[in-house]
């Protein structure tokens, strides 16, 4: 192992253990998936699992079994008192990453911090420094960023194949049931206790399309793709506090406009499409399968080798200046301040009536927008809102100007 020392190894100056010891805040949901992950790595000695924290009851899963000498907590600062974690993943509702992350970062240990990181560029920057002055490290959870497709496409468009880019958009169409929305209590909120939680689309379930085409324009740009300008239009189809549906246009600092369309409400389903339009042809990536189209190809092929964002931040706590982190927190800032604008966005506006069918029963129950994805597509072709193509339910656009 590079950097071994007596039963341990250097990371960014200091001694540690080997395997490096690992906990997870926010074990039960989706932080099942993240024990899944580190089942395996557990099991070939890439780390050890030594603690779980959640405030229910921590849920068995066949997929991850939790190890002998794994200790369960309830409050991740007596978890991480007792254990001294290297490594924490924190995977806990949005609002409470900030000090849960400041917390861990205090006691020494890198983070793998789910998203959206955390929920205003204050908040950012706070984060930031903190990483700085403990020299830590946050490796944040977007996930797609590791994908080979995403590194296929950004390699084209270096060699030119799509000539100048023109738009970058993405259209996802998911359905979310009634018990989603209850699934906890900040769920479909846009605050909670006083505290910004902004649990819509754009910013959690579908934020993944968003980061997408942030990471297109950085390649294309070489610089980060700070937003200056944001319209959107935000609907939702149930009586929750944000967004299920929305069209979200950015205007960079430089480079080609991103059209963002996505729902919860879907009457079709639609993975998840970022198209890059060239003045010599288009390209589309799907990015929660890693399939990908580039001009000229007969047919969307499967591009293998989606680099996990753990093994990464191991590999890259061993090695820092060889093996660079996947989705470092400084690589979400734009994410995050277009986040920050969206917090001062009036609420959605309600759909009903002839607009909306219901399929299901109880928790299962589902809303379909009608006719939603044929206005998404229309959308991101055109680069268009909903509003500009005469939609009739469409409202006004809000719009916003950041700073920076």
């Amino acid at each position: 192992m590079p950097g071994e020392l007596a039963g341990g190894y250097a990371v960014s100056g200091r001694a540690t253990t080997w395997p490096p010891r690992v906990a997870v805040v926010g074990a039960n949901g989706h932080g099942r998936s993240h024990r899944r992950v580190i089942a395996g790595l557990h099991a070939t000695g890439r780390l050890r699992l030594v603690a779980l924290v959640d405030v229910r009851p921590v849920q068995d899963d066949p997929a991850a079994p939790v190890p002998p000498g794994v200790e369960v907590f309830t409050e991740h600062r007596a978890m991480l008192a007792a254990t001294r974690p290297e490594v924490v993943v924190i995977c806990t509702p949005p609002h409470t990453h900030l000090a849960i992350a400041r917390d861990a970062v205090a006691s020494g240990a890198d983070l793998l911090l789910e998203k959206p990181p955390v929920l205003s560029l204050a908040e950012h920057e706070e984060l930031t420094r903190a990483l700085a002055a403990a020299g830590r490290v946050a490796q944040v959870g977007f996930q797609a960023l590791g994908s080979a497709a995403l590194t296929a496409l950004t390699d084209a468009l270096a060699g030119g194949r799509l000539g100048t880019v023109t738009g970058i958009s993405t259209v996802a169409a998911w359905q979310r049931p009634d018990a989603y929305y209850v699934r906890s209590p900040w769920a479909g909120r846009r605050s909670l206790d006083g505290r910004p939680v902004l649990d819509g689309a754009l910013v959690n379930p579908l934020a993944h399309a968003v980061m997408q085409c942030l990471a297109v324009a950085e390649a294309l740009g070489g610089v980060t793709p700070w937003p200056v300008t944001i319209e959107v239009e935000r609907y939702r189809v149930r009586p929750i506090e944000v967004e299920d549906t929305a069209v979200l246009r950015i205007r960079l600092r430089a480079g080609p406009p991103v059209l963002v369309a996505v729902t919860l409400a879907a009457d079709e389903f639609v993975a998840g499409e970022v198209a890059v339009t060239g003045t010599a042809g288009q390209a589309v990536l799907e990015y929660p399968t890693d399939r990908l189209r580039l001009p000229g190809d007969a047919v969307t092929r499967q591009v293998p080798g989606r680099r996990g964002l753990l093994e990464n931040l191991l590999a890259h706590r061993v090695d820092p200046s060889g093996v660079p982190l996947i989705a470092p927190l400084a690589r979400t800032a734009p994410f995050t301040a277009l986040l920050d604008a969206l917090r001062a966005a009036p609420e959605p506006h309600l759909l009903d009536g002839d607009l909306v069918s219901v399929v299901g029963d109880g928790g299962q129950r589902v809303r379909h927008l009608r006719g939603v994805v044929d206005v998404l597509r229309r959308a991101a072709e055109r680069g268009a809102l909903p509003s500009e193509l005469a939609v009739p339910w469409a409202t006004a656009a809000y719009r916003a100007d950041l700073a920076g």
